[in-house]
């Protein structure tokens, strides 16, 4: 049996909390994000883990590792450009081909053709990094030139400002919200059993799948201005960690898995 499919074999979690980590999962104080992680990992065998972000593979895994917070059972990274599932022998984040193969085709050669013209623009600078499938910078709203961003999209790109301050470059049609369905699909998760939860606009996607939602406390005020009429969306008013565990208790998911623990261990009694 491959990794894939002992990963898939497991029965299916009471809950699924897809997040993004910086300023979301990461954010807040210490003790707060102890708080959420430790429930996640009191009742992991209830719960499916899935980081949403911008964040790259080597990024999460030196974060686990060093203990910074729990492993995920999935990663929609790179600003949902890789799909990867954690190999529980190894502890490492595997991409799943199946999954990144419409992304890649839509990547296609990659910017190539515009990058002289990305590099000598004003306001933007290239992150660090190295990216699969995607171009990531540092952005500054002041000096940059709203031309490029219609230099991106004319080239076949769809470009993605955040937080007032990253601008991603990113293959049409992708980002974090399609890349999550299409993994929740994957997995046969049921849209009922989910969570998402984030902070800026490159979170918006995920509010916009339909899906329950938590805008943490300390959401770029952009993002708030259109999801604010969303009904599947729960407004949180603690910061990061504790916005999230505030949700997932305010929606009743902290009963659902409780209950589902219980019930396991009835079974197994």
């Amino acid at each position: 049996m491959t990794e894939l499919t002992e990963n898939q074999s497991q029965q299916m979690p009471a809950f699924c909390l897809a997040t993004d980590l910086d300023g979301t999962f990461l954010g807040g104080e210490k003790s707060e994000r102890l708080a959420l992680y430790d429930w996640l990992e009191a009742h992991r065998a209830a719960i499916q883990l899935v980081f949403v972000t911008g964040r790259d593979l080597p990024f999460i895994e030196a974060s686990c590792s060093e203990g910074i917070m729990p492993w995920p059972d999935y990663v929609v990274g790179d600003v949902g450009t890789t799909l990867a599932v954690r190999c529980s022998k190894s502890r490492r984040l595997i991409p799943v081909g199946e999954l990144e193969a419409p992304i890649k085709a839509r990547w296609g050669q990659g910017f190539n053709h515009i990058r002289q013209a990305l590099d000598a623009a004003p306001g933007i600078s290239p992150q660090t990094g190295t990216f699969r499938h995607r171009m990531s910078y540092h952005y500054d709203h002041q000096a940059f030139d709203p031309e490029i961003k219609i230099m991106i999209e004319k080239a076949g790109f769809d470009c993605l400002i955040s937080d007032n301050r990253f601008l991603d470059v990113l293959p049409k049609g992708v980002s974090k919200g399609p890349s999550l369905l299409r993994l929740l699909s994957w997995l046969s998760m049921p849209k009922s059993n989910v969570l998402v939860a984030g902070d800026t606009l490159n979170d918006l996607s995920l509010f916009e799948t339909g899906l329950r939602g938590v805008a943490v406390g300390n959401s770029e005020p952009a993002l708030i201005d259109k999801i604010n009429s969303r009904e599947n969306v729960y407004f949180a008013k603690s910061h990061g960690a504790s916005g999230v565990f505030e949700a997932i208790t305010a929606f009743g998911f902290r009963e659902i898995v409780q209950n589902a623990a219980k019930l396991k261990q009835e079974i197994t009694a």
